[in-house]
């Protein structure tokens, strides 16, 4: 509340003195100060997700309305120069939790902190999971619109299946059909609370297929979760160690397989979230190779992080690394690296699902109550581009696919978002390559007083960004203004649902049934 306060007085200040006046930590007192609504981007490397080519992009409106060499504008026009540098799509993180009840407390980083820090970092979009109010999806969402109205950015949701009856089953439809959700969520773990079982997780997979929504499961064994917990309270092992004690890969790959294994017999796309160990990304990789329709999404906290630093002797020091699925010990990473490098693992998502210090210490006697979850929503684009471009691992072309188009596509947002082209939405970064970056909780815009990446540094920095064609990050200062930001409506039957229809007609032709067989009197 304090940083609206001051965002408040200082845009309320500006336009009554028509100055730019810069706020404090780095904010600005006004998205529009100083721009104009067109901006010249000159000289750059385009690069999208197909393609690169030296270019200047012309943005007008909130749209980019030219890519081409050369573009001359008049003196009204905004110019960055971006000689050297590349010009991509901002970021799309597919995966956060934003002003979130959760174990007993809420997220720190609501829906204008955590937007923030995202634009901060080159991400111009962000999908949110809309938790029920006890099963209710309607009440959930009006909830969640209310939580959205301080955001800054352009946002989206999916929605949680949390029980099943016929209002869920109803709802889903209006939520498809008039709220622009095109995903739903299925927890297979978190027993007593979110949780679901199998018998639900076939009739919420069947209802996703008639509506051509994409299921989305959060993949782990929540009965066996339950009983590795007991088995460490036995142990006398209560620290934040016993949390990925409790629930190791093998649980992971489990459920993976089982709701690949579930999602083949409906016959539905399904889209695995925080794919977090080499065990889940196996059965993923399995069933891509028999040509089954399924998305793997890492987080950034797999692919860098390792558990080492939940031995840590301090207990804050280790509980901001508690997030579920846990982090994996070394070598698990390494693997969701190279299995995002090769096309195993489609998208790089967060699980932004931040917790201060006095949040995770209500587990402090008991790793069962630390409240899960880490940052990552403001230093994705950062880490990913050190680790797997800087190494040489992808290209810049697949670094644009897996941080934004194909979250765009897989979405059926495409080419509005994720792409630089005329008519896509003027959502735009531009990274330096020859600059360097420090991760740290001093200064980064998240509320959580502690970070994940706390001292890490790499290259390639994003210097703009560019949201709905304003200028919102330039110079290390943030240009937001609470309110500013836009929800976006998602269709249904993305690509991912093409010749799904066929299939089912392939398949009842192939039965050779029911048999017609003559009736024998007894």
């Amino acid at each position: 509340m304090y940083y609206h306060f001051i965002l408040l007085l200082l845009l309320f200040c500006s336009k009554a003195h028509s100055v730019c006046d810069v706020g404090i930590n780095g904010y600005a007192a006004d998205s529009s100060c100083g721009y104009s609504n067109k901006i010249l981007i000159k000289g750059g490397t385009v690069v999208n997700a197909y393609s690169q080519e030296l270019a200047d992009v012309y943005v007008e409106d909130g749209l980019i309305l030219a890519v081409k060499p050369n573009i001359m504008v008049g003196d009204d026009v905004t110019v960055l120069d971006a000689t050297g540098k590349f010009v991509m799509p901002g970021g799309i993180d597919p995966h956060t939790h934003l002003a979130m009840e959760f174990m007993g407390t809420e997220t720190i980083d609501d829906y204008f902190s955590g937007q923030a820090a995202a634009l901060a970092g080159g991400t111009t979009m962000h999908i949110d999971f809309v938790i029920p109010v006890n099963g209710s999806l309607a009440e959930g969402f009006e909830a969640y619109v209310k939580k959205s109205k301080s955001s800054c950015m352009d946002y989206g949701f999916h929605m949680a299946i949390t029980k099943w009856d016929d209002v869920v089953s109803k709802d889903m439809e209006i939520m498809v059909k008039e709220k622009g959700i095109n995903s739903f969520k299925f927890f297979m773990a978190y027993k007593g609370s979110l949780m679901i079982n199998d018998e639900l997780l076939l009739e919420g997979f069947k209802k996703c297929k008639s509506l051509g929504a994409l299921a989305m499961v959060h993949a782990e064994n929540g009965d066996a979760v339950f009983e590795g917990q007991k088995r460490m309270v036995e142990l006398g092992i209560m620290g934040p160690e016993g949390h990925a004690l409790s629930r190791p890969p093998v649980l992971e790959g489990e459920a993976t397989a089982r709701a690949i294994h579930l999602a083949r017999f409906v016959n539905t796309p399904l889209y695995v979230v925080h794919v977090m160990s080499r065990d889940a990304m196996e059965e993923i990789a399995r069933a891509r190779k028999s040509g089954q329709r399924v998305i793997g999404e890492p987080v950034v906290s797999g692919l860098i992080l390792d558990d080492s630093s939940l031995w840590d002797p301090d207990f804050i020091s280790a509980a901001k690394f508690v997030m579920s699925p846990p982090i994996r010990e070394s070598g698990h990473g390494e693997a969701l690296q190279q299995a995002l490098s090769t096309g195993v693992l489609q998208l790089v998502g967060t699980d932004h699902c931040t917790f201060n210090s006095t949040q995770k210490a209500l587990g402090i006697d008991d790793f069962r109550k630390i409240p899960n979850g880490v940052n990552g929503i403001e230093e994705r684009m950062h880490l990913v581009w050190d680790a797997m471009v800087e190494s040489g691992q992808i290209s810049m072309t697949d670094y644009v696919r897996i941080t934004s188009t194909e979250c765009a596509r897989i979405f059926n947002i495409y080419p509005k978002k994720g792409a630089i082209l005329p008519g896509s939405d003027a959502d735009i970064i531009i990274l330096n390559p020859m600059s360097s970056f420090e991760i740290s909780a001093r200064s980064h815009h998240s509320r959580s007083d502690t970070n994940v990446y706390e001292g890490r540094k790499g290259k390639g920095k994003i210097e703009v960004t560019i949201a709905g064609g304003k200028i919102v990050w330039e110079n290390g200062v943030l240009n937001v203004v609470p309110g500013s930001g836009k929800y976006i409506e998602m269709p249904s039957h993305s690509y991912l649902f093409t010749g799904i229809d066929k299939a089912d007609e392939k398949y009842i032709s192939s039965l050779k049934a029911p048999v017609k067989r003559s009736k024998v009197a007894t």
